[in-house]
């Protein structure tokens, strides 16, 4: 027999080693997310995981690396979603509105990133400008190039394209940002499904009355 693991074994250890990195970047989610960076601890996110320490240092380096793999992953896999939504056919109205939708899941979701991307944008850090130049330019580009054919066709009215996309964008992230200090003023169902559901309603309404030429018409 030949030196070395089988194929099988091969496949089988990054399966596991593939699941071993998922447990700790989920681990480490939720308490970057409750902690911030500086207050979150290495032990707590290995226990929450259930690795030994040591791992997080194989697979991320640093806290600060396992940080930033964090927020990565996340809008990774959203800039996978949104570009796909912003490049298909269709009017500019159907494609807004889609997209619109899919950021509002995607928070959904992953609800917590809200926080972390909070905590990003004030430190400032380089891996705010690492993200900024990857995912948010060319997601930003191509939703400005979808409002200007809007306006130019007329579909959309006429606003500044780059304040209306600040607008959009501030529609569906805030109320997540935000959740805890509802909470705190009374609203106890803020992430309850009906309320969510409601919220995205009014989010897709908003759009629609706010920035539609004719937000009465079918939407094709």
């Amino acid at each position: 027999m030949r030196n070395g693991s089988s194929p099988a074994i091969r496949i089988s250890q990054q399966a596991r080693s593939a699941q071993t990195r998922q447990a700790i970047l989920r681990s480490a989610e939720r308490i970057f997310a409750e902690s911030g960076l500086a207050g979150a601890r290495t032990d707590a996110i290995a226990d929450a995981a259930g690795v030994n320490k040591a791992l997080l240092y194989y697979y991320f380096k640093s806290k600060e690396r396992l940080y930033e793999a964090v927020i990565e992953e996340h809008f990774r896999e959203f800039n996978k979603q949104a570009m796909e939504t912003l490049n298909s056919p269709g009017s500019a109205r159907k494609i807004l509105l889609s997209y619109v939708s899919v950021h509002f899941d995607f928070i959904c979701e992953r609800r917590r990133h809200a926080l972390l991307y909070q905590q990003m944008m004030m430190n400032g850090s380089k891996s705010m400008q690492k993200i900024v130049r990857e995912y948010f330019l060319p997601r930003s580009k191509a939703l400005g190039e979808l409002l200007e054919r809007g306006m130019r066709n007329g579909e959309f009215r006429r606003a500044d394209r780059r304040q209306t996309a600040v607008s959009i964008v501030a529609l569906i992230v805030f109320y997540f940002s935000a959740a805890q200090v509802m909470q705190l003023l009374g609203y106890s169902d803020v992430f309850s499904d009906a309320t969510l559901r409601r919220r995205k309603r009014e989010v897709l309404d908003f759009v629609r009355f706010g920035l539609f030429a004719d937000p009465e018409a079918q939407v094709i």
